[in-house]
């Protein structure tokens, strides 16, 4: 293996761990031995952070939504994971999930993720199969962007229902696995020459799509409980602190001893 393909698996590895840890959705927060609500997690934080931080931080949980997911498969472009990354991050998506594909090597590329992979839920599957059982399991409908003789255009779907969006291998498409497990396949319509989108593109558009069809269709495209809202906060600001943790640790020990 070459010096460029170690450094484009480091950076896949990087990617992908650095995501956060899809969540149980029931646990407590727990820092040391103790259990925390998010409300205390957000107080106790709230003096580390500035108020313009917890403003952002609390527009961008508002605006959050579980009911449309990112599903890239067999990518072997850093640059094209990162990319997608950064859209479904910016529109609004909370979960990615990575499908491995069979390929021995990974391609190096200087586009990143603009750090958007710290404020996404990302999960990392070896097969195809798996992904899209959990997914359907989950109560999506898995939907891959893909030509074929059943492809609908993404217009005709209506993506106030739970959608999983599966992008497929810069070069082969999705995969003949993927597909047989999918529920449907739909295609962004070109009228140019030009048949077909770079993948990065490709999600970029459609998940806009998607994210305009939920306003058009219900008027709003957040859809988090006040639960998952709270909890999402009290995350992101354990992230947007440094040492959140051992800063806990330290008050609740200041407030036993008080």
């Amino acid at each position: 293996m070459s010096h460029h393909d170690v450094d484009a698996e480091k950076e896949m590895n990087r990617l992908l761990a650095a995501g956060g840890t899809p969540p149980v959705q029931t646990d407590p927060f727990t820092i040391g031995d103790v259990r925390l609500s998010p409300e205390r997690i957000v107080g106790l934080l709230r003096p580390h952070m500035r108020e313009r931080r917890l403003d952002r931080i609390q527009t961008v949980v508002a605006n959050r939504t579980r009911s449309v997911v990112p599903v890239v498969e067999g990518l072997v472009n850093t640059g094209n994971v990162s990319a997608v990354m950064r859209s479904a991050e910016a529109l609004g998506h909370q979960d990615m999930h990575v499908v491995s594909g069979e390929h021995d090597r990974y391609k190096h590329s200087q586009r990143t993720a603009q750090g958007a992979q710290h404020w996404l839920d990302v999960w990392h599957w070896d097969a195809p199969t798996a992904c899209a059982t959990h997914l359907q399991d989950a109560g999506y409908r898995v939907v891959a962007m893909h030509l074929h003789a059943d492809t609908v255009p993404i217009r005709d779907l209506d993506f106030t229902q739970p959608t999983a969006l599966v992008f497929g291998n810069e070069d082969a498409g999705v995969t003949d696995t993927m597909l047989e497990a999918s529920d449907a396949a739909c295609e962004v319509p070109l009228p140019g020459f030009t048949e077909s989108f770079n993948v990065s593109v490709a999600a970029a558009v459609a998940l806009y799509h998607a994210q305009q069809d939920r306003l058009d269709r219900q008027g709003h495209h957040a859809d988090l409980s006040d639960e998952a809202r709270a909890r999402l906060e009290a995350r992101f600001c354990l992230r947007s602190v440094n040492n959140a943790e051992q800063i806990i640790e330290r008050k609740l020990g200041d407030e036993g001893r008080s």
